[in-house]
Formats: C-alpha cells, sequence, structure tokens
C-alpha cells in the first residue's frame, strides 16, 4: 500500500485537510501528518472530520516524536481520530523515562484499538544502544565496521520495541516495523537481514532520498530490489519538493515504482517517445505530457466508474520507426510524424488501425483524448453506482 506525508503544519486544519484530500486523490492510500506541539493535537480530530465531510476515508498516520506519550494522553480526542500512530524508539526518551513513555503510547494504542509503526531510523537511533555496540565491539575485538554496527543496532532497536509492545498489550498484528536509511546499498542489505528474522510486516522507505532525479532513483534502485523480492508491506518515496512543489510527487512516484514491478495497478500507463534527431517537432512530447495529465486529473473519477480501467495501456510515439509497432502494442495508441515524414497521425486501438488524424496541436490533442474517452466507455464495464475502488484487502495493520 503507498503511504506519503504531509508537509503543511498540522495546526493549519484548512491547508492540512487540503493536501490530505490530495494526496488521497493522487492514490495515496495511507497519509501521515506530524503531530508535535498542543495545538497539533488539538487540530486533529477537525482534520479527520473535514475529511470525512469531503467523503475521503483515507487512514491518518500520527507521526510523533519526543512529546507523543503526552500528547496523546492529554488530547485523547487526537488518539481517537487518528487510524494509526508512529512511533520513533530513538527518540520516545531517554535512559529510564524511554521504556515509560513508550509503554504509555502502547497503552494508548491498546485502548483505543490502534495499529502503531515501530519506525526506526538511521539519523536518530538510540545513542545508548549503538555506544554499547561500539564498545562491545572494541572490547571483544569483532572487527565489525561502524556501518555493520548501525545496521545490528537499527534491527535490534526494531525487534526489541517489538518485543515491549507486545509486553504492554499489543497484539502482533497491530504491530508494524521500519528501519530507514538514507543509502540504498545500505537499505538493500538491513531490510533483507530484517525480513529473515521478523514476521511484523514491513514499512519500506529510503529516508531523505534526495530532490529530483536523485530522489526517484535511489528510491527505485533500492525498494525496487526489495519489492522484487517480496519484500515490504507499506512503501513511501521521500522526496525533497522544489520550494513550492507538488507533494503528491511522491505518490506518483510510488504508484508507478509498484506498477512498474507489476505489483499492482494504479492507473492507465503511457508509453512515450524519448526522442531523437527524427523527432524535432515537441508536438508528440507535449501530447504526451498533455495526456499524463488528463489521466491523473481522471483517474479519481475512472476508476469510481470503470472496472479495470487502471490496466490500461496507451502510446504516444514521435516517428515512424518505433511509432507504428509501439502503439500497435497498446490499447490505443498514436504515431506522430519525425521530421520530413508525412504530417499525418495514425492511431491505432488493440493492435488495429483505427483512423488517421491531422491538424495543429490543440486539434490533434482534442481528438485524441476524446478517443481515449470512448475508449474507456465502450471497453471497461462499468461499476455498480456507489461502489468506489478500494485497494486490495490486506493485515488490518496496514490500514
Amino acid at each position: 500500500m503507498v503511504q506519503s506525508m504531509t508537509n503543511t503544519d498540522t495546526a493549519d486544519i484548512a491547508s492540512t485537510t487540503q493536501q490530505c484530500l490530495e494526496l488521497a486523490k493522487a492514490g495515496s492510500e495511507l497519509v501521515r501528518i506530524t503531530v508535535n506541539v498542543p495545538d497539533a493535537a488539538a487540530a486533529v480530530p477537525e482534520i479527520k472530520q473535514r475529511l470525512a465531510d469531503a467523503g475521503c476515508d483515507v487512514p491518518l498516520i500520527g507521526d510523533f516524536h519526543y512529546n507523543g506519550h503526552a500528547l496523546l494522553t492529554k488530547y485523547p480526542r487526537c488518539a481517537a481520530a487518528l487510524d494509526k500512530y508512529r512511533i520513533n524508539p530513538g527518540n520516545v526518551g531517554k535512559g529510564t523515562h524511554r521504556d515509560e513513555q513508550f509503554a504509555t503510547i502502547c497503552k494508548v494504542a491498546r485502548e483505543h484499538n490502534k495499529p502503531v509503526r515501530i519506525g526506526v531510523n538511521g539519523g536518530s537511533l538510540n545513542q545508548e544502544l549503538v555506544m554499547a555496540k561500539m564498545q562491545d565491539n572494541t572490547d571483544r575485538d569483532l572487527g565489525l565496521t561502524s556501518e555493520e554496527i548501525i545496521n545490528e543496532c537499527m534491527i535490534l532497536s526494531a525487534l526489541q520495541s517489538t518485543e515491549l509492545a507486545l509486553e504492554c498489550g499489543l497484539r502482533k498484528d497491530q504491530i508494524i516495523i521500519s528501519c530507514k536509511v538514507s543509502r540504498p546499498r545500505e537499505l538493500v542489505a538491513l531490510y533483507r537481514e530484517l525480513a529473515t528474522k521478523t514476521e511484523q510486516p514491513l514499512h519500506l522507505g529510503l529516508t531523505e532520498a534526495g530532490m529530483g532525479a536523485k530522489g526517484y532513483v535511489w528510491s527505485a534502485a533500492s525498494m525496487g530490489i526489495l519489492l522484487g523480492e517480496g519484500i515490504g508491506d507499506t512503501i513511501r518515496i521521500s522526496l525533497t519538493p522544489r520550494p513550492g512543489g507538488d507533494r503528491r510527487d511522491e505518490v506518483y512516484a510510488a504508484c508507478e515504482l509498484l506498477q512498474a514491478l507489476g505489483l499492482r495497478s494504479f492507473a492507465p500507463s503511457v508509453t512515450a517517445c524519448p526522442g531523437c534527431g527524427r523527432t524535432t517537432s515537441t508536438t508528440f512530447q507535449e501530447l504526451a505530457e498533455r495526456i499524463q495529465g488528463y489521466i491523473r486529473d481522471k483517474m479519481p473519477e475512472w476508476k469510481t466508474q470503470y472496472e479495470g480501467v487502471e490496466n490500461m495501456t496507451m502510446a504516444v510515439m514521435g516517428c515512424v520507426v518505433n511509432g507504428p509497432g509501439e502503439s500497435k502494442a497498446a490499447n490505443i495508441g498514436i504515431s506522430l510524424p519525425g521530421t520530413g515524414e508525412e504530417p499525418v497521425c495514425p492511431v491505432f486501438i488493440d493492435g488495429q488501425k483505427f483512423t488517421t488524424l491531422k491538424g495543429n496541436y490543440d486539434e490533434l490533442s482534442t481528438a485524441f483524448q476524446a478517443l481515449v474517452d470512448n475508449y474507456i466507455s465502450t471497453k471497461y464495464s462499468r461499476k455498480a453506482a456507489g461502489v468506489a475502488h478500494t485497494a486490495p484487502a490486506r493485515l488490518t495493520v496496514l490500514r
């Protein structure tokens, strides 16, 4: 299942509600919000109510650090409104207070029958545990590298915290685990090892993945390997947005990753030509971008109306070399003319040439969009009124 996280001030009820709605509409099946101060905790019930009023039932996860035990006990309506709590064992408390404050959160989760994620992070690991393991490595001359020790500590922290949660009365099916780091090879090794030591569901993500291409590539390189091996039950791609950027990008990336691996289907996929010296016109690029945007805008509506539309394939190609072939391979595809080619655009539907389009960009775009709409309305069975798309049935803890 796909998870995302808001980057609004949770105390700002209007903006947080709006972003939750946008993320859910984009395909996020769980949304995490920061609960860090009293005003944020007090805002949670109203955010939950506004989402319900808007017809959105996306589960809300409360992200707690340092003071989660205090906020959850002082604001019981917040504890009741949230669907899941995220606890970081590295900063839930220090010394003798750590277990006590961790147990307090588990007690609230038990009373409200809420799942928890025990989320260990490389950047906020329990330093007492790390120092003890470092000293043990020196005393026993084990020869472990600092990276190996950190990984061992992360897994140990997750497993020990799970045992403590169980001792506090949580059920096994209320607990999900994560161990996040920011380097792909380390993440792969860490989760491979973790998967052999627990049967708990695992939340998967490369933390602090970074901006733009780096964030996409590093996340896909690591998480793709793990997902391909069957490791991971919920995922988040933690992209750094540009200033004023679209938070939904991390949702689209996660959906595309799962769809690329054949694990889930979220929306029709668009095959598009990368361009070369044969495609000096930008028309095919503009059309591909417009169709991709059109799909994202329409998918929330389509998935409530048409059964299986998310499995549809499209192609927007730029010249005669691969254009007709890729267009024939898609459910519906268009092959635009390359430089020096005849200015016509054959359209193929289910492998057969259906029509030929001509005209400027706006005319081509409007005509092809109409063909897409017609294909969907005639090829996919209509769902019963009021039956919305739901995610595949999974363990309750994932919700």
